[in-house]
This record gives C-alpha cells, structure tokens and sequence, in this order.
C-alpha cells in the first residue's frame, strides 16, 4: 500500500471512490454528497487552505483523506479532517487508521497545531482523537451531532479551549456537512 499527495490526474477517481463507498454505507444521497464535497475541494479550494492524500493500491486509489483549514481569531494553525473513505472492497485491512496516521504526519510536518474531525468516536480515538465540547473548539456551523466533535494536538499537548469565532473553507459552510 503506498500513500501520497493526491494530483490533479486523480481527481475524477478519487470523487467516484468516495461515491461508491458513502454509496454503500449510506446510500445515494450520502454518497453523491460526499463526492461533490471532495470534488470542489479539489477544484475550488485554494491549496494553502487543502491537503489530500490517497491510498493506492497497484495503481488503483482505494482510499481517500481531505483536511481543510479551520481558522481562529487567535491564528492558531489547524485544519479539519473530512471526510474519509476506503472503498467498501478494502475495509477492514487498517488502510483507513494508516491512511489518517499518513495526514496526520504530514500536516505535523507543515507545522500544524490542530486537527479536529467530526464522526466516530470509536473508530477516530483509534488514531488519537478525543472527544471534545464547543467550550473547547467552537464547530464553524452547528453541529447536529455534538458527541461526534472530536480534536487532537499534532504538538502532543493538552488541547486548551481557543476562544472566538471558528471558521472553514467556503466549500464546508453547508448545513448538512455539519
């Protein structure tokens, strides 16, 4: 399994790839929602403001990782992460864990404080993250879902509470993301 920087080339597989597998894990609306999020990400968010990383598998992309900036008042640097994706027929094998433990590295890299995500407690605390309050990290929209908030310091400390507005990237500022 190799893991590497999306490219332009790819874009058109990397959508149908995170189509099929929120296809069939929610179905066709989840799944064409998911697939137009990653594809204005990939064309229409300024790339100082996106990271995405691929999963490859012999040529073929099996998975998928989008992080997008979140800015505070405070310029504190983080980003989210979301969404997520390993095609349905690769599930299972720990590409996903490895796949976030790859983004995760590289945004560490870039000097990156933060990284919050919304989702599964269960599967996300596998790979660091913690559950978390809007007194901590306020959510950019509001949350439908609050026990899914989740965050974690790429510094290894505690994460304090950042006071002020939060904000996204224009192509996350949809109520049903949130």
């Amino acid at each position: 399994m190799d893991f590497s920087i999306y490219t332009s080339e790819q874009i058109e597989e990397i959508r149908e790839m995170f189509v099929k597998t929120f296809t069939d894990s929610e179905g066709e609306s989840e799944g064409r929602l998911i697939g137009d999020l990653t594809y204005d990400f990939m064309t229409s968010t300024k790339s100082e403001d996106l990271y995405g990383f691929v999963a490859m598998d012999d040529q073929k992309i099996v998975g998928g990782i989008f992080f997008s900036r979140l800015a505070f008042d405070n310029g504190t640097r983080a980003f989210i992460m979301a969404p997520v994706a390993v095609h349905t027929d690769f599930q299972g094998q720990g590409i996903g864990q490895k796949l976030i433990r790859y983004g995760l590295g590289k945004l560490k890299e870039e000097g990156i404080e933060i990284v919050v995500t919304y989702g599964d407690i269960n599967f996300y605390s596998k790979v660091g993250f913690q559950k978390i309050t809007e007194d901590i990290i306020k959510a950019p929209l509001k949350l439908s879902y609050p026990e899914g908030w989740l965050a974690q310091s790429l510094l290894g400390n505690q994460l304090h509470p950042i006071s002020g507005r939060t904000y996204c990237v224009e192509e996350l500022k949809k109520p049903e993301y949130w």
